[in-house]
């Protein structure tokens, strides 16, 4: 039985209440949440830019809300999953919402769900765009929870819409192949309106889809470009080109690519939000995520990084090997039971000296134990210790660390969030 509204005093007790309102996680479709949008009047007259992809989209929306922020907007951010609180998802102007707000905005979904079942993710969808519309943004970027054709944010057409990448993931819900996965990202684009995609294959399905919408497809490479040069770059589109941009304050080269992506977003709604070079070079510097390739410690150096799954893993290794180190490079990995250890493994084979493996404090977790032995079916030689969870994880491989080695903690957002959250409390 549902805890009675009246009983629902603290944001805890709101997220608490909404995770026992639908009896599915994840449940794709858009009709129950257009009918609380309409009861809602939830139709924003401000641009949206809503951003899929298996990978770089939380990147991409940064640039995104920090260059637009530069440029003197009010800007509206939902993103997820967030890392320590939930109060990361929505963001108005650069600042995270408080919990007077965010209640405040799921006291009106509430009101108007009537007997409308909504999962977390859509009732959490829902509250974001009544607060963007009570806090008057100028501009919305709205994150893609799952796919793109079916997710909540969906709901809405986007005035651009952008795809960062597309691999392997979530395959229990969009399918196994990139052409099924593609197909349903690329569900965000609209008719006749700006398609950014910044993958640099993309699967034929996309474009097929593209080209059946009559979208206005632009792809990385072909109808905007990012060139490095040492330590700057230069972005070409359609009709505009920045140079000597400052590089992304994020590390990885995959950085480079959203980035671009977000400033052909900004170029294709230049004529509604225009925004000037200094706002380009101020959001770039500015822009960061938790979680991305963060050093949270030194001697050793500890980095965190949120990848899991195999492409990002493939872009962390590249990371790593442009970054050597004198020592060794130690890996502290923890991952979901639902996610391609395997490829993961694979992808990473060549870029750690050990292994200190744990189980994430969730019951979606992939016990550490059996994520042991995945690692050891695809890196036999691999040295790999066997811990709890994530902070006493990096405390073992601390404690093996010498002068000079870097410890690598990746593998899900839990795993991150563990020991952001621990070494939050260390200062």
């Amino acid at each position: 039985m549902s805890t009675p509204v009246a009983a629902v005093a603290s944001l805890d007790d709101w997220l608490a209440r909404l995770e026992q309102l639908h009896p599915n996680t994840i449940e794709l479709g858009l009709e129950r949440v257009r009918q609380v949008a309409r009861a809602l009047n939830l139709q924003p007259a401000f641009p949206l830019i809503l951003v899929g992809g298996t990978n770089g989209k939380g990147s991409t929306c940064a640039y995104l809300e920090a260059v637009l922020g530069a440029a003197g907007y009010r800007t509206g951010l939902y993103s997820s999953p967030h890392l320590l609180r939930y109060n990361e998802r929505v963001r108005v102007a650069g600042v995270n919402a408080s919990d007077a707000e965010l209640i405040a905005a799921f006291e009106a979904v509430e009101a108007a769900r009537g007997d409308t079942s909504l999962t977390y993710f859509e009732f959490g969808t829902l509250g974001a765009m009544q607060q963007f519309m009570t806090a008057g943004v100028e501009v919305a970027i709205l994150e893609v929870g799952l796919g793109g054709r079916l997710d909540a944010v969906n709901v809405w057409d986007a005035d651009v819409a952008v795809i960062t990448s597309i691999d392997l993931d979530h395959q229990a819900y969009l399918g196994d192949t990139r052409e099924a996965i593609g197909y349903e990202k690329a569900g965000i684009f609209r008719a006749g309106r700006p398609a950014i995609c910044a993958e640099p294959l993309p699967p034929a399905s996309l474009l097929q889809h593209a080209r059946a919408l009559e979208a206005d497809l632009l792809r990385i490479d072909q109808d905007f470009t990012a060139l490095r040069t040492d330590q700057h770059w230069t972005w070409q589109g359609r009709h505009t080109i920045w140079r000597d941009l400052p590089l992304p304050r994020m590390a990885g080269a995959y950085q480079l690519r959203n980035a671009a992506a977000a400033l052909a977003a900004l170029e294709a709604l230049h004529t509604r939000l225009p925004v000037s070079a200094a706002a380009l070079h101020q959001g770039l510097r500015a822009a960061s995520v938790a979680g991305r390739f963060q050093q949270i410690a030194a001697s050793p150096t500890v980095v965190v990084d949120v990848a899991h799954n195999p492409e990002a893993a493939r872009a962390l290794a590249a990371t790593l090997a442009g970054q050597p180190v004198a020592g060794r490079t130690l890996a502290v990995v923890g991952m979901l039971e639902d996610k391609d250890a395997a490829g993961v493994f694979q992808a990473l084979k060549q870029s750690f000296d050990g292994w200190w493996v744990c189980t994430p404090d969730t019951s979606r977790a992939c016990p550490a134990v059996q994520l042991a032995a995945t690692l050891k079916m695809q890196i036999p030689d691999a040295a790999v210790v066997v811990e709890s969870g994530p902070v006493a994880a990096l405390a073992a491989a601390r404690n093996a660390a010498r002068e000079g080695d870097r410890i690598v903690a990746f593998g899900s957002f839990y795993t991150v969030a563990a020991l952001l959250q621990h070494a939050a409390t260390q200062h």
